[in-house]
């Protein structure tokens, strides 16, 4: 696969070395005096490229990171096309070593969006408080993810020269830091509505409580123990602040993504989606006559995620018996949601490859040696929907589903399974989906997961709910430490007060 396609993140801001000495370029405006000294840098502009960097806009990544490894995505080698040195089978395999490309990429990415806010926030740049706000809170973001992913978050001060290591904070100390950021920044943050489309680009009250609520819901994940009480207080609190500003449920599932004003996003990312919408596509699958080119036909779900939505396993046709969030396949168009079965241009031709009909199955066996044709596709970001003719900046980042899931989640937790059953009942009839009798662990995994996929959630819920090591799709190895991942190699090296995670 022609890799340079597909690269949707600027290398530009990728940094070397930016792992380990999270050092910036000097495209970043730093101010330096003759001396030497740190002089601040230019607040608005570093703070517009510390929000063009919050996006899992890129298929590879963070987002790969997210979603290939679990049973929601994987990636086979169809003929030679997607074969990438094998980057992706052992993100499916969970056989990723510290050498991975993805996760280095995702280290230097991540950790270099944390200095950069570090810049801003330092008190030898000019701003205002409402900047300060906005760069805590895309610290706390970003350190969310290394957190995450690594349990590990080097900090370089602005001021610090390369010859110091930067210190790491883990456990409690990194926990406590990111929530003092988010409780600091809503102080100032301006407090932005649901439906305010224009405003909800950058950070509001409702976005750092909804990531307040992510930070204590996988608070027992991250340190350690079980899910106590006073923890999903705090999510209950910070779900139900964000509701007050009038986030709700909306009819209309894939309308959601569309962008227009809707009462369920909370904040979305300046960033294109493309890659959700071609990563998956056959090469004969376009928009429409106006826009011929097809998609890369790489992504695919499992068998086991597509059988956790209601509907016929075998057809998604429009106007079947199937769960509105699994979507259909119309017979004049190109579908949306899950494609399986016989796939139809946009005036209704009955697409084909190599001279037979264009028929997605769900039966993919090995990771290499595919043909073209296997794997159901996932199209949430609709072409016809999302692009007027171009692409639009329009990527959801938070969304009020997923806080009312995390509500119902900390309810269950503290054993208040009526009120958790209600909520989630609540979700599944604007989905159009009976109502569960009660509810489970299992119940509310698999409802996340029907509402949230390709949304970069499913990774971190799975590893909350013990679930990440278990065998499903092509998971070869269920070693406990592959919830986390790899220090890189370069990293450890350049940094002695780094320690390699288990397993590696």
């Amino acid at each position: 696969m022609k890799m340079n396609i597909k690269y949707l993140l600027a290398t530009a801001t990728i940094l070397a070395g930016a792992c380990t000495d999270l050092e910036v370029s000097e495209t970043d405006s730093i101010i330096i005096s003759s001396e030497g000294v740190f002089e601040g840098v230019d607040a608005a502009g570093t703070l517009t490229a510390a929000y063009n960097n919050m996006a899992q806009s890129s298929q590879e990544n963070l987002y790969a990171l997210s979603v290939a490894t679990t049973d929601e995505l994987f990636i086979p080698t169809r003929g030679t096309d997607w074969g990438d040195n094998g980057v992706w089978r052992t993100l499916a395999t969970h056989g990723w070593a510290p050498s991975h490309q993805f996760v280095l990429n995702t280290w230097n990415f991540l950790n270099s969006n944390v200095y950069r806010t570090n810049q801003i926030i330092h008190p030898a740049t000019t701003k205002t408080p409402l900047q300060e706000a906005e760069a805590k809170f895309i610290r706390a973001y970003n350190m969310f993810w290394i957190f995450d992913l690594w349990r590990q978050i080097p900090f370089r001060d602005a001021d610090e020269g390369p010859e110091v290591d930067p210190v790491v904070l883990t456990g409690q100390e990194a926990f406590d830091f990111m929530v003092a950021d988010l409780e600091a920044a809503i102080t100032n943050l301006p407090t932005v509505l649901a439906g305010e489309i224009d405003k909800q680009a950058k950070a509001s009250k409702a976005s750092a409580r909804f990531m307040l609520a992510k930070l204590y819901l996988n608070k027992h994940a991250f340190l350690g123990g079980s899910p106590q009480g006073a923890d999903m207080d705090k999510v209950i609190a910070a779900v139900d602040a964000i509701e007050a500003d009038g986030y709700q449920l909306q009819n209309g599932f894939f309308g959601i993504f569309a962008p227009s004003a809707d009462s369920e996003t909370i904040m979305w990312a300046n960033a294109q989606y493309a890659s959700r919408i071609w990563g998956g596509l056959h090469y004969n699958q376009g928009r429409d006559t106006d826009w011929p080119f097809g998609g890369w036909n790489g992504f695919a779900t499992t068998a086991e995620f597509y059988s956790k939505f209601e509907g016929p396993p075998a057809s998604n046709v429009e106007g079947g018996p199937q769960e509105e969030r699994r979507g259909y396949v119309p017979n004049d168009a190109l579908g949306i949601g899950f494609l399986i079965g016989q796939q139809y241009g946009p005036t209704g031709a009955v697409l084909a490859r190599s001279g037979d009909p264009l028929v997605f199955t769900n039966n993919i066996e090995s990771l290499t040696g595919q043909p073209d044709y296997t794997g159901v596709r996932i199209l949430k970001y609709h072409p016809t929907i999302n692009m007027g003719g171009t692409w639009n900046n329009h990527l959801m980042l938070m969304r009020w589903a997923d806080a009312l899931l995390m509500k119902a989640e900390a309810l269950f937790n503290k054993g208040s399974s009526g009120p958790a059953l209600t909520l989630v009942n609540d979700l599944r009839d604007i989905r159009g989906v009976a109502d569960f009798v009660s509810l489970d662990a299992d119940k509310l995994l698999d409802e996340r997961g029907r509402e949230l996929y390709i949304e970069g959630w499913r990774r971190n819920d799975l590893v909350r709910f013990g679930k990440f090591n278990e065998t499903y799709g092509f998971v070869a190895n269920t070693d406990p430490t592959r919830s986390l991942f790899p220090i890189p190699d370069v990293a450890l090296s350049s940094n002695p007060n780094l320690v390699q995670n288990p397993g590696y």
